[in-house]
């Protein structure tokens, strides 16, 4: 994989669709998510023009799950709601080990310290979800959490200096990115519903009469809102070394010995929602608390004074 200068056009229609000939969420849909993928080892390459970077995984794992998280029959694992034209699936993918690696690329951009930045992991999982519309197959909304257990990470001041490095490389085009996801975002639009088609009562349990006031509530329980992204450590310890030391007449200047320091953090998490609206109600956010009303009254009324003067102006 390569980072682009410029962020590419949205994908469109769904591949499995228009190779199956059809235009709506259908039978090629629903056989590919039902398939239970093994992969022994996968390695992924990124190059960018400041860094180079290589994701190696062993033992993966992707299948479907219900809501709940749990491996059962298929047709538990979407929800599909033909009053709204939109359909809900869950995904979740496991591995044993997950290895990443990081280096500055040969340039003369890059500062002389450039430590190898490595992390290795042991199970960890993504669970996804998915909002599509049934008509075209396109993903309304996406969530994506990123759960690990226990964690141990040793960095050296010079990795930690590396890291900043590759963040501040990347930074602008995740921020092209974004700007480009937010103008793409779907409008709240009335959608019509699709035409009724046999392959509705797959999302349908065998001997259950589909209620259309039960479907919408089981919707709008698990539903998506906005896509948002999430990333939760069950137990994190970090270990920050100083290895730098200054020479003098090729000895060791007595005083200057790094130290290091150790962090232990339990269940870490971060919420990313990139498409939410500053005074937007936070009630569907997972981590929502009381203190979040009070921030959105502070910010609508930030917002509302913003409105205001460009009114004027």
């Amino acid at each position: 994989m390569r980072t682009c200068e410029e962020p590419r056009p949205p994908n469109g229609q769904s591949p499995i669709a228009l190779a199956a000939g059809q235009s709506e969420y259908g039978f090629a849909e629903k056989v590919v998510e039902g398939m239970f993928i093994v992969v022994n080892s996968i390695t992924i390459k990124i190059h960018s023009k400041a860094f180079h970077a290589s994701f190696e995984l062993w033992q993966l794992q992707g299948y479907s799950v219900n809501p709940n998280w749990q491996q059962s029959d298929l047709r538990l694992t979407r929800i599909t709601d033909p009053q709204r034209g939109e359909v809900l699936t869950f995904k979740e993918l496991t591995w044993q080990t997950l290895r990443i690696e990081a280096d500055a690329t040969d340039n003369g951009d890059q500062d002389a310290v450039t430590t190898p930045l490595r992390l290795i992991t042991n199970q960890g999982r993504i669970q996804i979800s998915l909002k599509r519309r049934t008509k075209d197959c396109n993903v309304m909304a996406s969530k994506l959490m990123f759960l690990l257990d226990d964690l141990l990470w040793v960095l050296t001041d010079s990795q930690l200096k590396a890291m900043m490095k590759y963040a501040e490389s990347l930074s602008e085009a995740m921020e092209k990115s974004a700007q480009q996801r937010k103008s793409l975002a779907p409008e709240s639009v009335q959608i019509t519903p699709p035409p009724p088609s046999t392959q509705q009562s797959w999302s349908q349990p065998f001997g259950v009469s589909p209620n259309a006031s039960s479907i919408g509530q089981y919707f709008d329980k698990h539903d998506m809102k906005e896509s948002s992204y999430h990333l939760l450590i069950s137990r994190l310890d970090l270990h920050i070394c100083d290895d730098s030391h200054t020479r003098e007449s090729g000895t060791l200047k007595h005083g200057m010995l790094g130290g290091a320091m150790q962090l232990t953090f339990r269940r870490m998490a971060f919420d990313y929602y990139p498409f939410h609206r500053a005074g937007d109600a936070c009630k569907h956010w997972v981590r929502y608390s009381e203190a979040m009303e009070t921030r959105g009254q502070w910010a609508k009324k930030l917002v509302s004074e913003f409105q205001s003067k460009i009114e004027k102006l």
